[in-house]
This record gives structure tokens, C-alpha cells and sequence, in this order.
């Protein structure tokens, strides 16, 4: 059995064009283009691939981008600062912050700083707060990218037993939420969890987002899962996911590469975020 790639990039190009549509209608009606501020402190070279890949994803879009670069050595107060100064930019409807953070700034302080309305990565606590009591909410990007992937396969979710492997802020936890509000039993595995791979070998559906090179190998899957690989792991100049991809694959029914499988979706849902804020902001006027 060889496993169906989910082709992230494909996904991805569907829902932009979907997007674009959104986009053009959004500005239509309000006369202004959707916007997204960036702020990216210091010069860390994935967050500066980050960064660009963000806005010339809005400029696909024909989406406003507002990036703002600040010195490494940035104070807090100056980073409070620009933040309320976009909060108040009622042409900006979100603000992403690029973590990490240099030391010297407290992300969380950074990130609650963020209007909830505007919070396009989801991380803000009243938009996980949301999250958890199954409100509608800006959700966060890479886990609402998971759920896309997996609808992709065309597989109805509803009593499928999903295990996610990783107990993040940004990842672990709220992809749990997000499959429990499509009716699967959600069981969350991570590091002190006794008998691991045995429960992972149970997962009709399995998330791997623990941040360990080739963690799941193909006795860990039974046959026909369908594996969503987060993990982004370099080593020696290559990129590797969570899971082993040789080997898993040749067990699942379905299996997202490392690269092109969540990486594209994770900022094609920050625009997408980015143009549900927009519609909430001008609702809200």
C-alpha cells in the first residue's frame, strides 16, 4: 500500500483563488483594501523568509501589507507602542507579530497587546479562550491549515479517532480543539505520555507536531491513517518532518510531505483570517 500525497500547495492555490474572489468583494463594498501589518523585530533569517512570503502573499491577493522592521535591540515600550498605534489604523484589520521575539521582549505581553479583532494568528487568549468554547474565532493559522488538508482527503471526519502528537500553544492544542469541533475523539499525546507509540498506532487520524526529526516511524501508523506531518526540522542543510516519511507512507491511506504539505496552508489561513477580521472590523464600525 502506498500511501495518497496531500499536496499542500495545491490545497493552498485552491483556497487562494477562493480568497482573491473574497478580497476583491471585500473591497467593493467598503472601498478599501483588506489589510495585514507585519512586525518583525531583529534580522533572524527564517523570520525574514517568513515575513516576505507573508506579503507576497497579500499582494497576490491584491491585499494591503504594512511591514514594519524594528532593530534587534527594540525596547518593549517601543514595540507597545507601534502595536497601538496599528490597533488604531482602521485601515489595518491584522497585526501578526513574527516570533520568536528577541529576548529582551515578553511575547505574551507582545501578543495580548494585539485587539482581539485584529489577532490574525490566534493567538491572543480571548481568541483561544473562544476557541475552546467552540465560538466562532480568528483560530490559528497552522491548525485551521491541518483541518483544510484533512478535509481535503474527502474523508468525513465525524467518530474518527485523532491523535496529535505535541501539547503547544500554537499547534498541539488548539488542532485538538479544532478536530473535536469536527466530531472526532481527540486524544493528545506528548512527551511524558506513557505508551506513545502504541496510542499513536490507534489514530485514524494522526497529527505530528512534537518537533523531533523522523519521530513516528511506519510500525507507529496502522494502516490506512491519514498523517498530518507539522514538523519542520533542519538538519545538515535539509528539511524533515516529524514523521518518516519512507517509511509511514507505505502504511497510510493518506500523508502530507515536508516540504509542501502544512507550509503553504499556514499562511494562506493567515489570509484568510486576515480577510475575516477585515469583514468583522467593518461590521463593527
Amino acid at each position: 500500500m502506498q500511501a495518497k500525497i496531500i499536496d499542500g500547495k495545491a490545497v493552498a492555490e485552491k483556497l487562494r483563488v477562493q480568497l482573491k474572489l473574497k478580497a476583491e468583494e471585500f473591497e467593493k463594498k467598503n472601498g478599501r483594501k483588506s489589510g495585514l501589518a507585519v512586525v518583525l523585530v531583529g534580522a533572524d533569517p527564517a523570520s525574514q523568509v517568513y515575513v516576505k512570503n507573508k506579503i507576497a502573499g497579500c499582494e497576490q491577493l491584491g491585499m494591503n501589507s504594512f511591514a514594519h522592521f524594528l532593530d534587534a535591540d527594540t525596547k518593549q515600550e517601543a514595540l507597545d507602542e507601534l502595536i497601538d498605534t496599528l490597533n488604531a489604523d482602521k485601515n489595518v484589520d491584522g497585526i501578526l507579530v513574527q516570533l520568536p521575539l528577541p529576548k529582551q521582549l515578553d511575547e505574551r505581553r507582545s501578543l495580548s497587546r494585539v485587539l482581539t479583532c485584529k489577532d490574525v494568528d490566534g493567538f491572543h487568549a480571548e481568541n483561544a479562550g473562544s476557541l475552546m468554547l467552540g465560538e466562532d474565532c480568528l483560530a490559528a493559522c497552522t491548525p485551521s491549515g491541518c483541518i483544510e488538508l484533512i478535509k481535503s482527503t474527502g474523508i468525513d471526519m465525524t467518530g474518527k479517532h485523532a491523535v496529535v502528537l505535541g501539547r503547544s500553544n500554537i499547534v498541539g492544542k488548539p488542532v485538538a480543539l479544532l478536530l473535536l469541533q469536527q466530531n472526532c475523539t481527540v486524544t493528545i499525546c506528548h512527551s511524558k505520555t506513557h505508551d506513545l507509540a502504541q496510542i499513536a498506532k490507534t489514530a485514524d487520524i494522526l497529527v505530528a507536531a512534537i518537533g523531533k526529526k523522523e519521530f513516528v516511524t511506519g510500525d507507529m501508523v496502522k494502516p490506512g491513517v491519514i498523517v498530518i506531518d507539522v514538523g519542520i526540522n533542519r538538519h545538515e542543510g535539509k528539511l524533515y518532518g516529524d514523521v518518516n516519511f519512507d517509511e509511514v507512507s507505505k502504511v497510510a491511506g493518506h500523508i502530507t510531505p515536508v516540504p509542501g504539505g502544512v507550509g503553504p496552508m499556514t499562511i494562506v489561513m493567515l489570509l484568510s483570517n486576515t480577510l475575516k477580521a477585515a469583514e468583522l472590523n467593518a461590521k463593527n464600525k
